[in-house]
């Protein structure tokens, strides 16, 4: 047989067998399941160990198959040096890197956060503060780690719902980027009742770090609703829901160690022994809470009371500071560890928390700011709705500031928007997907009164008029985002290295009113594009030996071009090298110059440029 027959032979004879052996398989698949299932069942009372284990699967194959099939147990021989290394690299890269200062964190959050100045203030600095001492810790500069009476930042937030309690948090641990989880207080009970146990959410925070239990010792931990759990006056008896949970949650919030292993979880205690097959080791897998961020929030409505009638006592004959009291946020930034522990809290879980921010309530301009915020998630959110069925959507300022009135009367804060915009666009997002609607100006009437609005524009012959109201919107949005761009451009320019020159403001501005995103995304696109320009004049000069320098108009033209697909970065690249290419050379063995600044005029005219120049440059006196 030639050999080429023996191999397509051979190669037919081995998938044959290889489909019979998985078709085998899959067919005795589930009764080895079920088999294997029965016999756990029987033993639920104890957990197996793995020699049992092994000598069920045995058996089952000696039964199935006779004495063709044997089980091989692998030998795990611990190779104890190379662990040991590989665990110290890989502490070693996975220590903290942080390098934020708090008033960069306090900017940050300020493109997101509307009001809250107090509050913002606190949070930025103390969990700067927090992170910064552990990577000087970490880096060596000073023995701390083992200094007696050391606090850790914990932050105990006061404020009404819908004020951005926890928005705020997530947008602080996704900047610094650590793993952070949220817990509501009610949810828990003390360790050994029934009910969710305070040290969960330790454990979540190793999931939410993809098992990385270093990274999640650097994580943040926030448990809202926490005035939920302060202690009734009036109960008799252990509070297992309360004063418990406050109990249970000491030793996390100051240092102790997790263990990662829930007690009486047979998924836990599985998952150990395959690790010991694989490892031959078994260590106890533990999370130590001393670098995590204990951070807890509620809206304490009773506490201002207990405040103004200590404030009251104290000030008897003096009441002056009282009077200045105008409303509960005043009264709460008065708050002492006294007032906490008369609402219910006991001293050791209020020692604990030495940080305080209180958020204040927002105003019907406050909601009306958010909307208006370039970064809000709530209208951003809301164009992807429309974007989803190929329709551009913009809002006219009148029609935001219905929507934040309406938000306002339901008492519920930002949480209110949600709701008001959801309400007065539901009818439209019904409707137009199934229309041939692509441009939709929201204006005042449409939020005023839906119903009708939408009868009048699917009662429109054209939609000319639609159009031009949706393009004068477009233009007023885009002046809006000029406007916020010059009033944030020094921070901005900062943080993201690229300068705002008036050409890029509008270039950013134009980005923005064209794509559904936020600023900071807008701003790191545009910082893309311009790095990609520089790369390219380095690969020029690489290629033809000509160093090119893009002036910031020239710079600007060329993102515009990117943004509106006008060319690829290959094909911009070739039409410098053929505009460019050749009359540069000739500047450059004639005068010796090999640096040369390209303008925006100069890509629109290249021959001129280049003429331009030869001329200057070549001229005689």
């Amino acid at each position: 047989m030639p050999p080429n027959h023996f191999h397509l032979a051979f190669s037919i004879r081995r998938d044959y067998s290889f489909y019979i052996y998985e078709d085998l398989k899959a067919r005795e698949k589930t009764t080895f399941q079920v088999d294997i299932l029965s016999k756990m069942k029987e033993r639920s009372e104890k957990i197996p160990d793995p020699k049992e284990i092994e000598k069920e699967i045995g058996d089952f194959l000696a039964k199935k198959f006779g004495g063709n099939v044997k089980m091989v147990t692998p030998v795990v021989l611990p190779q104890k040096v190379s662990t040991e290394t590989a665990e110290k690299s890989e502490k070693k890269e996975k220590r903290i890197d942080f390098n934020l200062k708090p008033e960069e964190l306090i900017s940050f959050l300020d493109q997101y956060i509307v009001k809250q100045d107090n509050a913002k203030t606190i949070l930025g600095t103390k969990i700067c503060t927090h992170f910064n001492r552990i990577k000087r810790a970490e880096s060596g500069s000073e023995e701390t780690n083992d200094m007696v009476g050391h606090i850790k930042n914990n932050i105990l937030m006061f404020g009404p719902t819908g004020v951005g309690k926890t928005y705020i948090i997530k947008l602080i641990a996704k900047k610094i980027n650590v793993p952070f989880v949220k817990g509501d207080a009610t949810k828990f009970s003390e360790t050994g009742y029934v009910g969710g146990d305070v040290e969960d959410l330790v454990r979540d925070l190793v999931r939410e770090a993809d098992g990385d239990i270093e990274l999640a010792q650097y994580g943040i931990i926030y448990i809202d609703e926490i005035d939920k759990i302060a202690s009734g006056r009036n109960i008799i008896g252990v509070d297992v829901s309360r004063s418990g949970v406050q109990r249970a949650l000491l030793k996390p919030m100051e240092e102790t160690e997790v263990d990662l292993k829930v007690p009486h979880d047979p998924i836990s205690m599985i998952q150990e022994i395959e690790r010991f097959r694989k490892t031959g080791k078994r260590d106890k897998r533990t999370v130590n809470t001393s670098k995590i961020l204990f951070i807890m929030s509620g809206a304490f409505g009773d506490l201002s009371r207990i405040v103004k009638k200590r404030v009251a006592a104290q000030e008897i004959g003096f009441g002056a500071q009282l009077k200045n009291l105008q409303d509960d946020v005043d009264i709460l930034k008065q708050a002492k560890a006294e007032d906490l522990i008369k609402f219910g809290f006991e001293s050791e879980f209020v020692g604990r928390l030495p940080v305080r921010a209180v958020f204040e309530k927002l105003t019907e301009d406050d909601l009306f700011e958010i909307l208006k915020n370039p970064s809000n998630s709530i209208i951003l959110g809301k164009k992807l709705d429309f974007a989803a069925y190929d329709i551009d959507i913009k809002f006219e300022d009148k029609a935001l500031q219905i929507l934040a009135k309406k938000a306002f009367q339901e008492n519920t804060g930002a949480r209110g928007l949600v709701s008001a915009v959801e309400g007065a666009l539901l009818v439209f997002e019904k409707k137009f997907p199934s229309c041939n609607i692509k441009k939709f100006p929201v204006t005042r009437s449409v939020v005023e009164d839906p119903e009708r609005s939408i009868e009048k524009i699917l009662a429109l012959s054209d939609h000319s008029q639609l159009n031009e109201t949706y393009e004068r919107l477009f233009l007023e949005e885009k002046e809006y985002l000029k406007q916020y761009l010059n009033l944030n451009k020094k921070n901005l320019s900062e943080k993201y290295a690229l300068t705002l020159t008036p050409s890029r403001i509008e270039v950013v501005a134009s980005y923005y009113a064209n794509h559904i995103m936020d600023i900071e995304r807008v701003i790191k696109k545009i910082k893309s594009f311009y790095d990609d320009i520089k790369k390219i004049e380095l690969y020029f000069y690489k290629n033809h030996d000509i160093n090119i320098v893009m002036e910031d108009d020239a710079i600007d033209y060329i993102i515009e071009q990117f943004e509106n697909s006008a060319f690829d970065h290959e094909e911009f690249y070739d039409h410098l090298t053929t505009d460019f290419e050749y009359g540069l050379k000739l500047v450059q063995e004639k005068t010796g110059k090999n640096r040369f600044f390209i303008t925006k005029n100069a890509l629109l005219n290249p021959e001129s440029f280049i003429s331009s120049l030869i001329q200057n440059e070549l001229s005689v006196p």
